[in-house]
């Protein structure tokens, strides 16, 4: 490892003076393309920054702050380096579109040196030290468009010469591609101004050189902020449905949800699954089962068994609404209705409710003759009856209700507020018995069986 990180910081050092060098060729040059093939040299100091950096995160070890590790500082790296070149090729596109409209002179004097030191540098820096960060990106993100391009004539030459399959076969390197390909653009520019004096070739060169720069870069970034989102890799998807499938057959296991897997860093996945299994089954049994399957592809796991519960709350053991009674309470209430001891004053003869001074009024007050009936306290006697007698059904003649106390609407604005509630109602309430309605059902009576004069 000692001598990884030397042979990182003597690149490093030599990136700096390769750098310095070629920016002030760039300015004596008066060469746009040199300078966008020069941010090239600066994105390998981002990526031996980054090489460094991971490193580092290999020889830390994950803390209680930080439980999953370091990893998550390669992919931040990656992200930024491969968003500060892009944002240079913007750069480099912004200023070849002013040059056109007034084109300076370029010296070609120091212009193939200066492309030949930055390609050698380039190359050496990327075969030469094992970037491992860019390395995993490279193959994991999607392929640019020069990449598409190259592949094609690859599998063309490949076809007559089969020893390159090797080397340009399934896809090359992206970032050894986009040197060469800087390279031979800044070559031909090289000999059109030297042949035909022709300087917008070397504008229209570096605005080739900033679309390929952007193109090769931006899948990576892509990928690495899927990364930062901590989002499921696409490639892994199948793989994963897979594993579950086989989780839930199981023995013991009844159901596997709220998976969700995402990913740390580069090549390392981490997920957390819940599984709810059967109440005879041995959750330790179940535990390494399912952590020996997944394991395989997720390294940092965590799962969570709970047993099925098969206990049914009762209605009498639920939670009821505020106000409501239990089912005990309403079997209670239905057949033995509370004895009302409260005196007549004590009622409210607009709701029929007990007056609490500590109480706030109601919120509503309806004058319905539902809520102005006073209680009845049903017969809880057995009585017998013959076997063959006829039950009594039906409701009680309207002369029998008008003897019980219910007012006529001639008595006067008192009888108007309530059932029962007037100068035949005696102060103190007492407890009234519905005996059995007669077998009578005639709707007109004589008036002096009430008493009263009817209208």
């Amino acid at each position: 490892v000692r001598d990884c990180l030397i042979e990182i910081l003597l690149f490093a050092v030599l990136n700096l003076i390769c750098t310095a060098c070629l920016l002030m060729w760039c300015s004596s040059t008066n060469s746009m393309a040199l300078t966008a093939y020069t941010y090239l040299t600066i994105f390998d100091l981002f990526s031996l920054i980054t090489c460094l950096l991971s490193f580092w995160v290999t020889m830390k070890k994950p803390s209680q702050v930080y439980s999953f590790g370091f990893e998550r500082l390669e992919v931040l790296a990656v992200f930024a380096s491969t968003v500060l070149v892009q944002l240079g090729a913007l750069f480099i596109l912004k200023e070849s579109v002013e040059r056109f409209v007034e084109q300076p002179e370029v010296h070609t004097g120091r212009l193939l040196v200066g492309t030949f030191v930055a390609l050698f540098f380039n190359l050496l820096t990327l075969l030469s030290v094992k970037n491992k960060p860019f390395v995993f990106v490279s193959e994991a993100a999607s392929t640019s468009w020069l990449q598409e391009h190259v592949a094609d004539l690859s599998r063309s030459l490949c076809g007559l010469i089969p020893a390159l399959s090797s080397i340009l076969l399934p896809r090359m390197n992206p970032f050894v591609l986009i040197n060469l390909a800087g390279a031979c653009a800044l070559g031909i520019t090289y000999m059109l101004i030297e042949i035909n004096n022709y300087n917008a070739m070397d504008t229209a060169s570096a605005m080739a050189i900033a679309l390929m720069i952007f193109g090769t870069m931006y899948p990576m970034s892509v990928y690495s902020g899927k990364v930062l989102l901590q989002t499921t890799p696409s490639h892994v998807i199948g793989q994963l449905d897979k594993l579950l499938r086989e989780v839930s057959t199981l023995d013991g296991v009844l159901e596997v949800r709220n998976e969700h897997f995402w990913t740390i860093g580069f090549g390392s996945l981490a997920g957390s699954v819940h599984v709810r299994i059967r109440r005879d089954a041995d959750e330790q049994m179940v535990l390494a089962h399912v952590t020996n399957r997944l394991n395989t592809l997720v390294s940092t796991l965590t799962v969570q068994i709970f047993k099925d519960d098969w206990a049914r709350h009762s209605l009498t053991s639920s939670t009821l609404p505020t106000g409501s009674l239990s089912l005990s309470e309403y079997v209670t209430s239905a057949a033995f209705p509370p004895v009302m001891s409260k005196q007549h004053d004590e009622l409210n003869l607009a709701t029929s409710t007990p007056a609490k001074p500590s109480s706030p009024p109601p919120e509503f007050s309806f004058n319905t003759p539902g809520k102005h009936i006073q209680p009845v306290v049903f017969q809880t006697a057995h009585q017998h009856r013959p076997f063959n007698a006829p039950l009594s059904y039906g409701m009680p003649p309207y002369s029998s209700m008008l003897n019980q106390g219910f007012a006529h609407p001639s008595d006067g604005p008192a009888m108007r507020l309530g059932f029962g509630v007037g100068a035949r109602m005696p102060s103190v309430q007492g407890y009234r018995t519905v005996n059995a309605a007669p077998h009578r059902y005639g709707s007109s009576l004589p008036s002096s069986q009430t008493g009263q004069q009817r209208p």
